[in-house]
């Protein structure tokens, strides 16, 4: 059952809307479960604000990456019924790829890389 306020809707338009929306929601889990906004320890009110936009910038970077990806990410959870890949696939897989460089965050010698790669990868997207 499809529950409206807008009766001059049809029921495929009522449809498309009430999907559009459930991928509004499932983004908010994304960036709640996936990158853990849920989990701030903060209570100041610009330090609530501040994480949330980092947590929102960090999906927005990650969704970016995967709209530049030759290939979709394999699903860990496939089915025969949905062929999209889930969003904790595309972060596997950039976890995956920045794996051998890690975030430029190390306390290394004379190994430690000149340019942050988790950056300069960002910056080769938006280029």
């Amino acid at each position: 059952a499809l529950v409206t306020t807008d009766l001059d809707l049809s029921v495929a338009q009522i449809i498309e809307y009430d999907g559009a929306r459930w991928k509004i929601e499932a983004g908010f889990r994304e960036i709640k479960q996936e990158i853990g906004s849920a989990e701030t320890q903060t209570r100041n009110p610009d330090a609530v604000t501040n994480h949330l936009n980092f947590c929102m910038a960090a999906t927005a970077i990650t969704w970016i990456y995967g709209a530049h990806l030759e290939h979709a990410p394999p699903r860990r959870y496939s089915t025969t019924k949905r062929t999209e890949y889930a969003f904790a696939d595309l972060r596997r897989r950039l976890a995956q790829d920045l794996g051998g460089e890690g975030f430029g965050s190390d306390c290394g010698g004379a190994n430690k890389p000149t340019q942050n790669p988790l950056i300069a990868a960002v910056m080769r997207l938006v280029a």
